[in-house]
């Protein structure tokens, strides 16, 4: 005999099968409206990649934000919101730029490149170079390029000075102050907390440890800057003196006689710049806009302007999908770990699954790696020289092209090479190895704080921060840095056919130009990306003089890829605010003293929160000198 169900448990069990109903189609419909957004959005990235974008007659607007770099650093997602926006974002890249500007030389719909740099936070002088040739090939065509600043910096206004036509805001001013950098020295401040740094190193020129062992520069590191800095100041204004037509020397004295020339033009700093012949024009930017309105006419979208495109949205209708054999180019930006690393830094396994991902393409027949780092880890470093490596012995010849910086670890991944092309101004060698072991001994003293415990033999935690360094262990150390010093010496010997003792005799952890670099015989030639895809074409024995070139990068997952694609088209399509979808710290401005001393410091964190208990580093500590 059955018991009829108690009716409170019937009820109970019709309520959660009507709620279990409604949280289902409550699923579904999400699901399907989810859907319905996403195909919109496609619709919508689709109409606005197809619709005509400007107008014959057009001006380029080149107006960067940010940084000029070699591969963006970004998320995904933000540089597919500024792109979508015509925003130049918070940085713009190289080759997007010297792309944009061989496009439209020959573009009859572009009549002339507008430079507008307020925004521009600058680049390497190897990088600005680039970017200053790019615009003397645009004005090789025929076509005039023009600037226009509210100030120019000594980084944009390198640019500025190959326009045709450079024009400066009334109140605005020309701002070139020379090269040099201070560093921040920790030892007192160390001493006082009771931290003490122990520095091993291997070379006299390896400063890069200095600051937390010492008060002030050694002379080695003063003799080794300032014939560096001596070698890129006269880059520098040679570089501008030759674009403006000034007698060579101009800008060296009229910096020595400042003081006394503007106050003889009574504070009038935009009046200067034109009496030194630095700028063309003074005038206001509305005043500048109209008469470029009156000369190309107005522009459809925006009848109180004149006609014009940005960068992003005209690579966007001219650029084309590369197919077939070609040279693969291979970003190598930032520092250098052993795992795998996002964009804007090296990664030992990430970069070398992209090395081998390119050897093993029947359609790439040559490999350029465009290096722009100041080193890092040792063991990564050596995981991408041997796949480039592997990547010779599969038959593809393989370019170092040096950016701003290919120093120490950077130099170690570009010995593994048929040839080596670096800019005039590129900071490369610095052929050296260090290792830092803090302890805090002191402050656990001062904290009266005590440690204490059983090992089984003395190498069991001999690298304790709370402990004075075991003098047995620095041995171990100092001996194994020495190790690698030696092996990077060899490898430095064989790649260039020098003898070791001739490759010693320029390492030891000095940095060099690139042009001091070539006469030492650290690389082949003086030279740009261009020479190195050049150089590249050859080797593979190609029919044209030079292959189409494809980048190769990470790329993200297909998923994210569509999401990314469809939020930024979804945002521009409601008229969200760009900025308002991009992550807070791509945007954040710091200041540079703070993050310089962070950065500086933040070894130190990850060593005492045991993250790395010791590691052999190959890093200069070094940036671009503009």
């Amino acid at each position: 005999m059955t018991t009829p169900p108690d009716s409170m448990s019937l009820r109970f069990r019709h309520a959660w099968a009507a709620l279990w109903r409604g949280l289902e189609a409550g699923r579904r419909w999400t699901l399907n409206m989810l859907t319905l957004v996403l195909l919109a959005g496609l619709l919508v990235a689709g109409w606005a990649a197809t619709r005509t974008s400007f107008e014959p007659g057009s001006v380029l607007v080149l107006s960067p934000k940010g940084r000029m770099t070699e591969e963006a650093a970004s998320p995904q997602g933000a540089e597919l919101l500024m792109r979508v926006a015509d925003d130049e974002g918070p940085g713009v890249r190289l080759r997007d730029w010297t792309e944009a500007l061989q496009h439209a030389a020959r573009d009859d719909r572009i009549s002339r490149v507008l430079l507008l740099l307020d925004d521009f936070e600058g680049a390497g002088l190897p990088t600005l170079r680039e970017a200053a040739a790019a615009l003397e090939a645009f004005k090789a065509s025929g076509k005039p390029v023009l600037a226009w600043g509210g100030q120019f910096d000594q980084r944009s206004y390198y640019l500025a000075a190959h326009a045709n036509r450079v024009t400066l805001h009334p109140m605005g001013a020309v701002a070139m102050e020379g090269l040099g950098r201070q560093r921040t020295y920790y030892k007192d401040a160390l001493d006082r907390l009771g931290i003490r740094v122990n520095l091993l190193r291997v070379g006299e020129f390896k400063s890069a440890g200095e600051p937390y062992v010492a008060n002030a520069p050694s002379p080695e590191a003063l003799r080794a800057d300032a014939h560096v800095y001596d070698a890129l100041w006269k880059l520098y204004t040679q570089g501008v003196e030759k674009a403006r037509g000034l007698a060579e020397g101009s800008i060296h004295r009229d910096i020595d006689a400042l003081p006394a020339s503007l106050i003889q033009l009574g504070g009038d700093t935009a009046r200067l710049a034109r009496e030194w012949r630095l700028v063309d024009a003074v005038q206001s930017f509305e005043e500048f806009r109209a008469a470029l309105q009156r000369e190309v006419g107005p522009d459809h979208k925006d009848r109180t302007t004149f006609r014009q495109v940005g960068l992003n949205a005209y690579l966007d209708d001219v650029r084309k999908a590369v197919r077939g054999d070609h040279v693969a180019v291979i970003v190598a930006q930032g520092e250098i770990d052993d795992g795998h690393a996002p964009a804007g830094r090296i990664g030992g396994l990430s970069t070398s699954r992209l090395i081998q991902q390119a050897a093993h393409d029947k359609h790439v027949k040559a490999i350029v790696l465009r290096v722009n780092s100041p080193g890092g880890s040792a063991y990564g470093s050596e995981l991408i020289r041997q796949q480039l490596e592997a990547a010779r012995a599969a038959g593809k010849p393989v370019v170092v092209s040096m950016g701003d910086v290919a120093a120490s670890g950077g130099y170690w991944i570009s010995m593994a090479s048929d040839r080596v092309i670096a800019d005039a101004a590129t900071t490369t060698g610095s052929i050296g190895v260090f290792a830092m072991l803090p302890t805090i001994e002191g402050l656990m003293g001062k904290l009266s704080v005590h440690t204490g415990g059983y090992r089984t033999n003395w190498l069991a935690g001999s690298y304790d921060p709370r402990q004075p360094l075991d003098p047995r262990f620095r041995d171990l150390i100092q001996s194994a840095i020495g190790r690698i010093y030696t092996d990077f010496i060899a490898k430095a010997a064989a790649a260039r056919r020098m003898d070791p003792a001739r490759v010693e005799a320029v390492a030891r952890g000095r940095i060099w130009t690139g042009q001091q670099a070539m006469e030492h015989g650290l690389i082949d030639q003086v030279g740009s990306l261009a020479d190195a895809v050049q150089a590249a074409s050859r080797l593979a024995q190609a029919e044209a003089p030079t292959l189409p070139v494809r980048y190769w990068a990470q790329e993200p997952s297909r998923t994210q890829a569509i999401w990314d694609l469809f939020s930024a088209r979804l945002a521009a399509s409601l008229g969200m605010s760009v900025r308002d979808h991009v992550p807070a710290a791509t945007l954040l401005a710091i200041d540079p003293v703070t993050h310089r001393a962070a950065a500086d410091l933040s070894w130190m964190r990850d060593l005492l929160l045991g993250r790395k208990p010791f590691a052999a580093v190959t890093h200069c500590l070094c940036e671009p000198a503009l």
